[in-house]
């Protein structure tokens, strides 16, 4: 693994953003929402899935530059149509929009629909909780059709993801964040470039046997620079046997099929749907007891006896925090197969060798 300077990274895919046709503020943003969820450890929504980034845009099915449309603005309500731009963009806006409401009415829902992939969902939750706000997001990948249901060998769910975050004044919120697949599909494509092998029984082959071969997922573009999970005979599998697989419908029917971007169908152009819902602590626990019982509760929460080869209990959004501290000391690991598809995206549209970061090691 390579080792690469957040920074110097996030400044690069920066300008490749911005000459692939992304305004400054998006190209920004993107690039350091990728490089944020490899800081936060999420490899799988980080740096290597800018050159899958440029080809949608180089293809069509990400539009740079496009402006988020509010179709129905209601006090506590809101339905935002992302137009197929990014979703570091969209959601971001959805998202603000989420929480300016919450705060007027203590409780609000925003739907996001028709936005280009946003991303680590984490992020946006994280967003809602510096501004004191509790978020609930049920999100579906309409037309990436990875995850087999509980009991069944082909594929109907997307990784359908599920997040929710809680603040904590002065502190790092509490952030459930995850797909409710065996993992995330950006975990497979992390794999496929040599990257952290898959956990046993991650996959599920057309014949019913369990793999972690990415080539399930894949298929005949394993070896490609690029990867297309449709190639792929095999599928995903839902996390939690019926509980990870009922989750991920609800997912699909709450993030999909009532934001209007639809539940997940093959042959679809790409589209993130999220449904969020936004609560003000400030307004709902009028007695000002939230926030000293959540400090409460979890304290004897991690008071817990570590089991056998664990140093401590841990909390949703602390694993996080660790990956940061290291990764901001030691820079991102990337794979040698990884950074070289970044270097040829970024050099395909323009970028110099002087311009490309050199590994820390």
């Amino acid at each position: 693994m390579l080792r690469i300077e957040a920074g110097a990274l996030e400044a690069y895919l920066t300008t490749m953003f911005r000459r692939l046709g992304c305004p400054e503020g998006e190209a920004q943003a993107v690039a350091g929402h990728l490089v944020g969820a490899s800081l936060a450890g999420h490899d799988s929504h980080g740096v290597v899935r800018a050159p899958l980034y440029v080809r949608w845009a180089q293809e069509g099915r990400t539009v740079p530059g496009q402006t988020a449309k509010t179709i129905v603005d209601a006090p506590a309500f809101a339905v935002v149509d992302g137009g197929h731009g990014f979703g570091q963009t969209m959601a971001a806006f959805a998202t603000r929009l989420g929480v300016e409401k919450a705060k007027q009415s203590g409780v609000a829902a925003v739907a996001l629909r028709n936005s280009a992939h946003i991303g680590r969902v984490g992020a946006y939750a994280e967003e809602a909780a510096a501004e004191g706000i509790v978020s609930i997001h049920f999100v579906t990948a309409s037309g990436s059709v990875l995850v087999a249901p509980f009991g069944g060998v082909e594929r109907r769910f997307s990784t359908a993801p599920f997040c929710v975050g809680v603040p904590r004044p002065g502190q790092k919120p509490i952030l459930l964040d995850f797909a409710t697949s065996f993992v995330a599909e950006g975990k497979v494509l992390v794999a496929s470039l040599g990257g952290k092998r898959l956990p046993e029984g991650a996959l599920i082959g057309p014949d019913g046997a369990l793999s972690t071969d990415p080539y399930q997922l894949y298929g005949e573009t394993n070896t490609q620079p690029v990867r297309e999970h449709s190639k792929g005979k095999g599928a995903i599998r839902a996390f939690g046997e019926h509980k990870g697989s009922g989750l991920a419908l609800m997912c699909e029917l709450i993030g999909g099929s009532l934001t209007g971007t639809g539940a997940t169908q093959p042959a679809k152009h790409f589209a993130n749907g999220m449904f969020a819902l936004y609560v003000d602590p400030a307004q709902v626990a009028v007695e000002e007891v939230f926030d000293a019982d959540v400090a409460r509760y979890v304290a004897f929460v991690k008071s817990a006896k570590p089991a056998q080869g664990v140093d401590e209990v841990l909390i949703p959004g602390e694993p996080e925090e660790q990956a940061r501290a290291e990764r901001r000391a030691n820079g991102l690991p990337i794979s040698e197969d990884a950074w070289a598809s970044i270097v040829a995206c970024a050099r395909g549209l323009g970028a110099s060798e002087s311009e490309t970061p050199k590994p820390l090691r």
